[in-house]
């Protein structure tokens, strides 16, 4: 590897997020009054970018926005994200995530790609010889992304949102080096990957640690590290190569004044993990920090 200074390529989605205030989740059929909007800058990959450069880690974006998207990549930039790898389409509008946040904390996204589906896939060896680690998530066409995964690179991957079944049974899980996920997305992988129901919504210590062993003796998942975020309760995680299937749990903080907001928790813990990762620093310490940081959700969407 050419590399010697660590470096992570973010290979992924750049969005416009247009936030609505709403008592609640808008339920089917039904037409509420927000009570509060706002357009922020967003998207996983350039709040992962993000993220990752507000904790000190070297990192670029490679992804695409529209003519009406350059101010956020003005923004990753006065952020310390290397934006070279950035391109400018033309004929589309910059991807849009329409928020929906309740007054308890909890949020409802939908998604249109935009320029994010014109991200051109490599039909040859791409040149990623600047770069130590690759974080991706599934944002853009999964297609333009799999070549990079067979470059040697230490692999993140954040599936959200979750691939489809078919996808999920034919992703080369084996050129991961480390997968992120909440619960929900992990008993989801099992399900399609099995053809057996895992329960989705089930956070005991039990049903979790069960999930992560089961995970680690799929096929393609035998060396993949793998950390399962639980919200509230912290993160469970399973290190193949050290610790022989055993599942390790940490607990979240008490963040005071209680969670306000969800949005960019995951993306902010990933971001933070991958700097950490390049700095060298002990994996336990790296989770604590994520967390910590996580429950703020400083993204790019706050800027």
């Amino acid at each position: 590897m050419a590399a010697h200074t660590p470096r992570c390529l973010v290979r992924g989605s750049i969005n416009i997020d247009e936030f609505f205030s709403l008592p609640h989740i808008v339920l089917p059929g039904e037409t509420i009054s927000s009570t509060r909007y706002a357009k922020r800058a967003g998207g996983k990959g350039a709040n992962q970018a993000y993220a990752c450069a507000q904790a000190g880690g070297g990192v670029d974006m490679d992804g695409c926005i529209g003519s009406d998207g350059i101010w956020v990549k003005d923004m990753l930039q006065k952020a310390g994200v290397g934006v070279d790898r950035v391109r400018l389409i033309e004929h589309e509008v910059t991807g849009r995530a329409i928020i929906q946040l309740s007054t308890d904390g909890e949020n409802s996204i939908v998604l249109h790609a935009g320029a994010n589906a014109n991200i051109p896939s490599s039909d040859t060896s791409p040149d990623v010889s600047s770069y130590t680690h690759l974080l991706v998530q599934n944002e853009i066409p999964l297609s333009s992304t799999l070549t990079y995964l067979s470059l040697g690179l230490i692999n993140i991957f954040n599936p959200s949102p979750m691939l489809s079944p078919s996808e999920l049974r034919t992703f080369p899980w084996a050129s991961l080096t480390w997968l992120i996920v909440n619960q929900g997305e992990l008993a989801y992988l099992l399900s399609a990957l099995s053809d057996q129901p895992f329960a989705m919504s089930d956070n005991t210590s039990e049903a979790v640690n069960g999930q992560l062993r089961t995970l680690h003796c799929t096929k393609g998942f035998e060396k993949v590290s793998v950390i399962c975020t639980l919200g509230a309760d912290g993160i469970a995680y399973l290190l193949p190569l050290e610790d022989e299937g055993e599942v390790r749990r940490m607990s979240a903080g008490r963040v005071e004044g209680g969670v306000k907001d969800t949005t960019g928790a995951g993306d902010t813990f990933t971001g933070y993990f991958v700097a950490g990762l390049m700095a060298c620093l002990e994996l336990d310490e790296i989770l604590r920090n994520c967390m910590t940081v996580s429950s703020f959700s400083f993204s790019l969407s706050r800027l």
